[in-house]
């Protein structure tokens, strides 16, 4: 495996990473905001908007890695009665399929992205924030899901096989 792939593979497992440390702090911020609410007080309107940010975060961030671990959802039972050869070409063409609507979505990602830098867009709520900060996310994400699913249609085991071979 090159350097290259190896650098690009730790970038998707540190993506990971942080999108499964912005869960555990989901799960931190609500207890905490629940229990600040139970005792009679008010949670700190930054606790609310964080978890906000970090479930939209933690969804795009986690997804490439999501791709390479095959933990998309698909419906096996309408492959499953397949022959090999023909779940390898339908594995192949979904996968292009794939692969080629997400990088439309992060072509479409980055002309967002442009359009809040040039507009000087920005998310008011507690604080001013300019949206190209969130809205960055959209063309990295989906740019390394279409490095991910375009990495099945060259992969010797397709998208559709366990480990084991088998749908």
């Amino acid at each position: 495996m090159s350097p290259f792939v190896r650098l690009y593979d730790k970038l998707v497992d540190a993506l990971a990473l942080v999108s499964g440390l912005m869960l555990l702090w989901l799960m931190i911020a609500v207890v905490a905001s629940v229990l600040i609410r139970n005792i009679g007080g008010q949670p700190p309107a930054w606790l609310f908007t964080s978890t906000e940010y970090s479930m939209f975060y933690l969804t795009l961030l986690g997804a490439p890695w999501l791709v390479r671990e095959r933990g998309h959802v698909f419906v096996e039972v309408a492959i499953a009665r397949l022959p090999s050869g023909a779940i390898d070409v339908l594995s192949r063409i979904v996968m292009f399929l794939c692969a080629g609507i997400s990088f439309v979505l992060a072509w479409t990602g980055l002309e967002l992205v442009i359009s809040n830098v040039q507009g000087g867009d920005y998310d008011v709520r507690i604080y001013f924030i300019p949206m190209w900060i969130f809205t960055v996310t959209y063309p990295i994400s989906f740019a390394l899901m279409g490095i991910e699913f375009t990495r099945f249609i060259f992969a010797k085991n397709t998208f559709h096989r366990s480990i084991y071979g088998e749908v």
